[in-house]
């Protein structure tokens, strides 16, 4: 039995429980109750802890110190999401409480895993049980007692692992969403995989992931130098969108791009074709799709342009923080061209991608806020799952950052319009908070997976409305924008804006704002094309 761990240690520990993770990344996404495609708990955990993996592995014989203050710090830097952001503070605390030291017993790993839980939960402002917080609070008070029976590490992993368990099992009756759906909570279970993980290790066991998966040794982002330009087939990345207008079969136009190009994407409705393919003669792609309508959207790119600029920027040294240059300055999180066109008219100074289906990191962030030439920074992450994400911002750089909590697009979009940047910062800080207030958001969407959410059975593939949660169901997209629009004509709302996402055409999007005009015939209907994904239509109510 192991009695005391080391740096090399703590190093495999951190890769084991990495590869555990990504190997059991879809199961901890299915546990979300709720089936909207968002970025899940799995994706989230997965891609923070292989940050930390990651650094991990390019070190050579790590001391303790430093191997879990590489860890913490990857990991702070790379969380994604509530369950990242829990996740890499559990880590926070372990490396606080080993700093300094050269090797660790079972009853400083108790104290760390304490330490551990004390960061978490003094960093979520209302935690609730049945949560990765129960879990591993529960984990670490079990160690803390099997420490005073026997000082070996291994034992005392053993008995949080045991209490993890028996911990998680209980969540199901202390979540009343999670007791409905039967299932336990999805960030406590992978706390456990994580705990289960570090102790093979302990034991000299490794977790290899199937080469089928990607982990570990895959970067989030491509290192564009390990190729040339000889590696890039042809040339040009063309994409466009063309309005149907004769019954035409796109699988002629499909087998005419395929032997263009390659990379050859064609979605097509009733409505539209969608093309994204590469190839060296674009002109030859944009003759042939004429035939079947006029284009609604064209774009062409030079791959072997970008793969130059890119590389030479990535041999730059880093950007400097921005000098700076006024008091007031704004970041906010979107996707969608017209949303992120929307929010620097307002007056943004600089935009990061992300939102439902992938959650920035808090580098991610870091780096945008970073950029902006001013004091002080105010961040609408506009989704309550990169709160907290973006609340770790503050710490990492020397701008005094502030979070405002917006949930939802329209709450961003509408606490813009209350920002003064001759203001002060507390002035703005509570303008922008009090705006958050004053807008109702709808959403349209799909269910990614079948479940049973609060009363409704729910089939993979409806459409979803969301209002203050689930507002209903439907197989035809119209039943749910009608009901939204009764909703919004008895709440006697007055402006109404509906963003259309990026599978909505024009056309489709003028019948729902025709729609919410006839229902609602005194408020003031304004549609936008905000291109944003998975979500058909993202409706503001004020």
């Amino acid at each position: 039995m192991k009695q005391t761990i080391h740096g090399g240690s703590f190093r495999r520990m951190i890769i084991n429980a990495a590869a555990s993770i990504e190997i059991n990344k879809q199961a901890l996404n299915d546990l979300n109750v709720f089936p909207v495609p968002d970025g899940d708990t799995g994706t989230n955990m997965s891609m923070t802890i292989n940050a930390a993996a990651n650094d991990l592995r390019k070190m050579e014989d790590p001391t303790l110190e430093q191997a879990t203050h590489a860890a913490a710090s990857a990991m702070l830097r790379g969380a994604r999401g509530n369950s990242g952001v829990i996740l890499s503070l559990l880590f926070r605390g372990i490396s606080k409480r080993l700093k300094g030291c050269t090797a660790c017993d079972g009853v400083l790993w108790a104290k760390a895993l304490q330490e551990g839980v004390d960061a978490a939960y003094k960093a979520v402002m209302k935690p609730a049980e049945g949560t990765i917080l129960t879990v591993a609070r529960l984990a670490a008070a079990k160690a803390a007692q099997a420490s005073e029976e026997n000082n070996y590490i291994e034992y005392v992993h053993e008995a949080a692992i045991e209490e993890a368990k028996v911990a998680l099992a209980n969540t199901v009756n202390q979540n009343p969403v999670l007791k409905k759906a039967g299932v336990v909570d999805a960030g406590g279970k992978g706390w456990l995989f994580v705990l289960e993980a570090m102790l093979l290790a302990l034991r000299g066991e490794d977790i290899v992931v199937p080469e089928n998966l990607s982990a570990g040794e895959v970067r989030e982002q491509a290192d564009f130098s390990d190729f040339d330009n000889s590696e890039i087939t042809f040339t040009y990345c063309t994409e466009f969108i063309i309005s149907r207008e004769n019954d035409m079969d796109p699988e002629k136009l499909r087998d005419f791009l395929s032997s263009l190009g390659d990379s050859l994407v064609l979605v097509d409705d009733e409505e539209i074709i969608k093309v994204h393919v590469h190839t060296n003669d674009p002109g030859k792609a944009l003759h042939e799709a004429m035939d079947y309508g006029s284009f609604v959207t064209v774009k062409i790119e030079n791959m072997r342009l970008q793969h130059t600029e890119k590389v030479m920027s990535e041999q730059e040294m880093a950007p400097k923080i921005a000098e700076p240059e006024k008091a007031l300055g704004v970041v906010s999180v979107c996707v969608g061209d017209g949303i992120g066109d929307v929010f620097m008219n307002l007056g943004v100074d600089g935009l990061i991608s992300g939102g439902q289906t992938m959650n920035p990191s808090t580098q991610d962030i870091l780096e945008v806020v970073n950029q902006v030439p001013a004091e002080t920074v105010f961040v609408l992450p506009n989704n309550k799952n990169i709160i907290m994400a973006a609340q770790q911002v503050d710490a990492l750089t020397p701008k005094n950052v502030v979070v405002i909590e917006s949930k939802t697009i329209p709450q961003g979009i509408t606490a813009m319009l209350s920002f003064n940047p001759e203001g002060t910062v507390e002035e703005n800080t509570e303008a922008l908070t009090e705006a958050l207030g004053m807008v109702e958001t709808m959403q349209i969407t799909y269910a990614a997976r079948n479940s049973d959410f609060d009363g409704f059975m729910i089939h993979e593939g409806d459409y979803l409305a969301i209002w203050n949660g689930l507002f209903g169901t439907s197989r035809d997209i119209k039943v749910l924008l009608k009901s939204l629009a009764e909703k919004v004509r008895d709440e006697g709302r007055e402006y109404i804006t509906i963003y259309y996402g990026a599978d909505i055409s024009e056309k489709q999007a003028q019948k729902a704002a025709d729609l919410f005009s006839d229902i609602c015939p005194d408020a003031d209907v304004n549609l936008i094309n905000g291109g944003q994904p998975v979500y058909y239509y993202l409706i503001s109510a004020e």
